[in-house]
């Protein structure tokens, strides 16, 4: 009776888990827009505002900051803008870890070739690799939506990024992703 109970745990936590991830692929599948608030740790510094990802590629946020800072990509080119000095910084996107985080192809991919995810209290976490990246992905395990990530940005520090208030396939206007708008 023992080993009968046994098994039946172990194969009901085994389809527990493939279907789980197999239903962040779905979830990841249909989704268009996330609109949300984050929470941004670099070092000890800690950022916060409101971001709109239009996938493929595209990302838009404004900062809880003073100086108005603003992160946008048009799905090419990466601009980070602010009024502190009147200058903005303006990156080839496939030069960043943005790249592949607003990339749901490449992280479904990466997610469908992983073994089990891991189950970290209220959140599944994937370990994404490419070429020397790493990026670490976190799913709220009630609803599945992306609720996180952390990597390493371009200046080798590391970057853990929250997000709360997630809403899912929203309305997007396309033009805040022109960055035009945003050069001084």
């Amino acid at each position: 009776m023992k080993k009968f109970i046994f098994i039946f745990f172990f194969l009901s936590t085994t389809i527990v888990h493939g279907s789980v991830k197999s239903q962040i692929i779905s979830n990841l599948i249909s989704t268009d827009s996330l609109k949300f608030k984050f929470e941004q740790k670099i070092g000890e510094k800690i950022e916060t505002g409101n971001c709109i990802i239009h996938y493929p590629k595209k990302i838009f946020c404004e900062y809880d900051d003073f100086y108005k800072k603003v992160l946008v990509s048009n799905g090419k080119s990466l601009l980070i803008n602010s009024n502190k000095n009147n200058q903005y910084f303006r990156y080839s996107l496939d030069k960043t870890p943005l790249n592949l985080i607003l990339d749901k192809e490449f992280i479904i991919n990466k997610i469908g070739e992983l073994g089990e995810e891991i189950s970290i209290n209220e959140y599944y976490k994937f370990e994404l690799y490419y070429e020397n990246l790493e990026i670490i992905i976190y799913f709220d395990s009630l609803n599945l939506n992306l609720v996180g990530w952390s990597t390493i940005d371009i200046y080798q520090n590391k970057v853990e990024t929250k997000l709360s208030i997630v809403k899912k396939n929203i309305q997007v206007d396309e033009n805040i992703f022109d960055i035009r708008k945003y050069t001084n």
